[in-house]
């Protein structure tokens, strides 16, 4: 039975959110599938086994959202995460894997992945981590990004001795404020409660953030701002 807030949400948006899901394990696609078909807001548009049939399946089918795992056959969910971010630039991607490996969470940041959750969350958490990620949020667990803010301090770190390879695009006063607090984990309510600003102003300040570095995501332009020091992680 579809619950009121799903309907609206449906009614509100036109279409459902078009996920393709990614992973070599037939149980686990299952049960993702399962979870999202449960949802009105939702549809699952497509299944792969492995990454090269994923970027295949996203040129094709140009979700707006993919559940991609790590480690695959044939091509790993980093590289497909790339390919697809290439082909696919407005396409969301949640890495959803059992690594907790530092090295792995930063390649898929790097590679333009939205969200990185590891595969022991609640099956009925991914409906909204999906819907998340499509809104335009960043999605680690805090766990993961505190390896992640730990990674990019020993970035800037050993980056204190490297000149600025090219000039970067100026960000205004209000648009560094938000991207420390975005380098903080916050998500968009959290950031407009710390500044005494609406939600929609943060979204407008992201999305010009995004605009300038000419970057896909959040995390995307933390690591950007890091490596050419507009700010410090420490």
């Amino acid at each position: 039975m579809t619950r009121p807030d799903e309907a609206a949400r449906v009614a509100n948006r036109g279409e459902p959110i078009r996920v393709l899901i990614v992973d070599d394990h037939a149980l686990i696609r299952r049960s993702l599938e399962l979870a999202l078909a449960a949802e009105a807001d939702i549809e699952v548009v497509g299944e792969a086994s492995d990454g090269r049939e994923a970027v295949e399946l996203a040129d094709r089918l140009m979700p707006d959202v993919v559940l991609m795992d790590v480690r695959m056959p044939r091509q790993d969910g980093i590289g497909a995460t790339r390919k697809i971010k290439e082909s696919v630039p407005s396409t969301r991607i949640i890495m959803l894997t059992v690594s907790d490996e530092e090295e792995d969470l930063f390649e898929a940041i790097k590679a333009g992945a939205t969200g990185y959750l590891l595969k022991d969350v609640q099956i009925d958490e991914v409906p909204d981590a999906v819907r998340g990620v499509h809104e335009g949020q960043s999605l680690i667990n805090p766990a993961m990004a505190a390896k992640l803010i730990s990674e990019f301090a020993n970035m800037s770190r050993k980056e204190a001795e490297r000149p600025p390879q090219l000039p970067v695009p100026r960000l205004t006063d209000r648009e560094m404020e938000v991207l420390r607090l975005v380098a903080k984990g916050m998500n968009n309510r959290e950031i407009a409660k710390d500044l005494y600003i609406s939600e929609n102003t943060v979204k407008n300040h992201v999305r010009n953030i995004l605009e300038k570095l000419q970057l896909h995501s959040r995390m995307e332009a933390v690591v950007y701002a890091v490596r050419e020091r507009l700010l410090e992680i420490t």
